[in-house]
This record gives C-alpha cells, structure tokens and sequence, in this order.
C-alpha cells in the first residue's frame, strides 16, 4: 500500500487498517487459551511486579506474556550492559513494549494518560514508566530534565521517537526532543531495530497497531497470527556528540538500516513540530 504523507503541521502516520493483512484463521479453542494464558500472567505481573520491583521478574513475566500471545522474541545484540543508555526503536506495535522489557530493564516513556488505565496503569507505574503531558509543549522542558535525571541516575530509559506506530512497511521521522536529554546527562544512545516476521521468515504486517483498532482488536489479530516471531537488533551505541538534529538522525538511520522498512518524510511544515515529544494522533504508549 502507498503511505501518502498526510497534511498538516503534525507529523501524523498515514498507516491505516488498510495497511493490515486479513486475519488468520485459527480454531477458536486455540485463541480463547491464548487470551485466558495472557490474562493469567497479566494479573500474576499486577499481584507481584509492585512488590518485587523491577529486574529479572518483571522480565519474565514480559517475556511470559508474548510466549502466551504466541509471540516468539529473537535477539541480536552489538551491546552489553544497560546503565545509564538512552534506548530508541521503531514503534510498531504494543508488543514493542513488552520486547524491550523482556531483554532489558528498561524504563519506557509513555503518555500520562497511560498511568490512569486500569491494571496497565499500575503495571506501568511498577516497571518505572516515565510520563509525559502530550497535551502541549509547556511540560516538554520538564519532560527533557526527567529524562536527564533518570539517565544520570544510570537508568536506561526507552524511547519511542517516531511517536506513534507505523505498519512496518514504512517509518516516520525520529522527533528530537530526547536526544536532547542524552546530550545533557552524556549518555550514549542505543537504536534498537524492531521487525515482526511471519513464519516463513517474510515479513510480518499483522502485529502492527494501527489505524482504528482497539488494543484487544489487535491482541485478537496476534493470537490468530501463527509463527509470529518478534526481532530486535540491538545495534551498536551513538555517543552523546553534536546536536540532536544529528543524534536523531543517526539514530534514525541504523534503526531503519536492518530492515525493508521505507522512511517516509513529512511535510516543512511538520517540522515545526519535530523537537516535542508529543505523540501523535494513532497509537501511542
């Protein structure tokens, strides 16, 4: 499908369900165990991640998570060690979330309003979610410092700069604003490159949450979806050098280089926009 960029001075996603293959047929007996699997280790996450803190547990309740919803997860990786690193990736799905919490102790970044969601909410806040008002740009300043701080504190903390979720057959541009926090704090940058493949090895559109799904729409494609493989390559760090213009577009490049994906450019007018990390119109997390 063509991704015509659309107007405006947002740098929206053009993805729409269009984008999406047609859901697999899978016997109903096999999906409905998927979900009760993915609902029982969802609520073990909720009763015990509080208590215990984030590290290896919460990585393995993420990681028993995509195992539930049939996802399988494949890592390369160029690095070692997670303190004090700026993580960024290509956002395509919700699963994107639970990879990255599944290989590393990662901190996301997600919109406010995910803090105020029933179990997701208390889930997020456990795993040492950082929020951020995506209503406008006067807390962007304040986002930046928290970034900061929580980078100095040698946490590693994980970003999604495209700011919402593209299909996979095309990208959108790397916004700048956290890139500015790596700068500040001097720490590295780490782009992850994040693919869904089909069990043929091809790659895989059903995972992709866009459009005008709802989260257990797109939990429903997935547990239909046979053989689905979740990749991330953990390429080589960026140093905190230049300015985030550069740093952004670095980051960019390598996180597209591993795959087909198209990047796609918005608008002059998008630009004007291009330094917040307010996350666009689609989904978002």
């Amino acid at each position: 499908m063509d991704h015509p960029v659309p107007p405006g001075w947002l740098p929206l996603s053009p993805c729409t369900s269009a984008c999406l293959p047609s859901p697999a047929v899978r016997a109903g007996g096999t999906q409905a165990l998927r979900l009760l699997a993915i609902a029982a280790v969802l609520l073990t996450a909720l009763v015990t991640v509080p208590f215990v803190g984030r590290g290896p547990w919460l990585r393995a309740c993420c990681r028993g998570l995509l195992r539930a919803a049939g996802v399988r997860l494949r890592v390369t990786s160029a690095c070692d060690g997670w303190d004090g690193v700026l993580v960024v990736a290509n956002h395509l799905s919700w699963i994107d979330v639970l990879a990255l919490a599944a290989v590393a102790p990662v901190r996301p970044l997600a919109k406010r309003a995910v803090g105020a969601w029933p179990l997701i909410g208390r889930l997020a806040r456990s795993a040492g979610a950082l929020f951020v008002d995506r209503a406008g740009l006067r807390a962007l300043p304040g986002t930046v410092a928290e970034l900061t701080a929580a980078l100095r504190a040698g946490d590693a903390v994980a970003v999604f700069p495209e700011g919402t979720t593209w299909c996979g057959a095309a990208a959108g541009p790397f916004r700048r604003a956290a890139f500015q926090a790596a700068l500040d704090a001097g720490a590295p940058v780490r782009p992850i490159a994040i693919t869904f493949r089909n069990g043929d090895g091809e790659p895989a559109r059903a995972a992709a949450f866009v459009g005008a799904q709802s989260l257990l729409d797109s939990m429903l494609r997935v547990v239909r979806t046979p053989g689905l493989t979740c990749e991330l390559a953990v390429l080589a760090d960026l140093a905190p050098v230049g300015d985030r213009r550069a740093l952004a577009r670095n980051a960019e490049a390598a996180a597209n280089s591993t795959s087909a994906t198209r990047p796609v450019r918005v608008s002059a007018r998008s630009h004007l926009m291009a330094g917040s990390i307010d996350a666009l119109p689609g989904h978002r997390l």
